[in-house]
């Protein structure tokens, strides 16, 4: 079973990343903010970050970066789920290593599809 991380400072936007990823039976682990993020992504070694963008504190750009920059978790694939669809929003997220870059209100097969594509990249 794949282990997902959501980063999503929004508790209901969580629970409802968390309920379509659990309707396609990965395993669901989450934070509130980037920090817990960081801490939860090097430890369990998840299978792909889902990552909200607009946050307190590290924003999801700075949090994908920060991701790159360590070896533990350089290699782990991100997506990203938020409102910002600006194409320069999505070429920046592009340069700090966001491997997909989905637009919210997102349905859960786009969010399936983005996981299932960044998994099998990584594989």
């Amino acid at each position: 079973m794949k282990k997902i991380l959501i980063v999503e400072d929004s508790q209901s936007e969580r629970e409802l990343t968390a309920l379509y990823l659990q309707n396609h039976n990965y395993q669901v682990i989450s934070a509130s903010n980037a920090d817990d993020g960081m801490e939860l992504a090097a430890k369990e070694q998840p299978d792909a970050i889902v990552t909200d963008i607009t946050m307190e504190g590290i924003n999801g750009f700075e949090f994908c970066r920060l991701l790159k920059v360590y070896p533990d978790t350089e290699k782990i694939p991100v997506i990203a789920c938020t409102a910002r669809d600006r194409d320069l929003d999505r070429m920046w997220g592009e340069k700090q290593g966001i491997d997909f870059y989905i637009t919210k209100p997102y349905s859960q097969a786009e969010l399936i599809t983005a996981i299932e594509s960044a998994t099998a990249k990584k594989s």
